[in-house]
């Protein structure tokens, strides 16, 4: 997922002993600690909430497939989560503005953010999808089928560009947050909402007034957690949590939670 970049407002410098412009290897703390902006935490910039990946349970504690991944990484680095959240539009240049240590934020790893910020390895394989109201779903079964009628997507998004290209007899309207999108829907502002497949499914199965009647399984993408380029110390450990978490089970245990349970 993904939005149109704005300068993100946060100039202040970085905490990471980390690389700079010219490409040098990020440094670790005398005790073998990474060095974070913020002492003994991991921060994460995410644009929240996106269920079931990043959101707040009623305890108001963080939770969702990806921060439960960054957690057990963090957790196995002696850090704590910390979550800031901000706008996707430009999300992935937040580690170099100093904002995060890292961006947790179903974010594809495309190439031309791969210009501006350091991704991991991949994590999840998602695909786009359409949400319509339930009353729809029968009639909109193929972008064709949409000729004429308005499809919400989120600025600055992979959806977003989705749409554009492929979606041309549609009106694209796009929105800032993926809520107003659900909104505009459930109001009949806008006829079908274009965005991963999970988050579509997700709203349809709480909300039971939607549904998913198209799915587009043809065009994988892959999230990545995005880091400040140059910074390999901390995208070493996270490449390395991925791959613990996936060869001790831990991984499919998340998984299954929220998207097999």
């Amino acid at each position: 997922m993904a939005r149109t970049t704005r300068l993100l407002a946060s100039l202040a410098a970085l905490s990471f002993v980390v690389a700079s412009c010219g490409g040098s290897d990020s440094s670790t703390t005398s005790n073998g600690a990474l060095s974070t902006i913020a002492e003994g935490k991991l921060t994460v910039c995410s644009d929240a909430p996106y269920e079931p990946f990043e959101f707040q349970d009623k305890d108001g504690v963080w939770t969702g497939f990806d921060m439960d991944i960054v957690r057990k990484i963090a957790e196995a680095n002696s850090l704590e989560l910390e979550v800031s959240v901000q706008p996707f539009d430009g999300i992935w240049l937040a580690p170099a503005a100093g904002t995060c240590d890292m961006v947790a934020s179903s974010l594809t790893n495309t190439p031309e953010r791969a210009k501006a910020a350091a991704f991991t390895d991949s994590y999840f394989d998602a695909f786009q999808s359409v949400l319509v109201r339930s009353d729809d779903a029968a009639k909109y079964t193929t972008l064709e089928s949409l000729a004429g009628k308005t499809i919400a997507v989120q600025t600055g998004t992979t959806g977003e560009t989705f749409a554009k290209e492929n979606a041309t007899s549609s009106t694209i309207q796009s929105f800032d947050e993926a809520s107003a999108m659900f909104l505009a829907l459930e109001s009949g502002q806008v006829d079908g909402v274009l965005q991963d497949y999970l988050i579509n499914k997700e709203r349809a199965d709480k909300q039971g007034t939607s549904a998913v009647s198209i799915k587009f399984e043809d065009t994988p993408e892959q999230y990545g957690f995005a880091v400040q380029t140059g910074n390999t110390a901390l995208l070493e450990v996270l490449n390395k949590g991925i791959a613990t978490l996936k060869d001790d089970g831990s991984y499919k245990t998340i998984y299954d939670k929220y998207f097999i349970g």
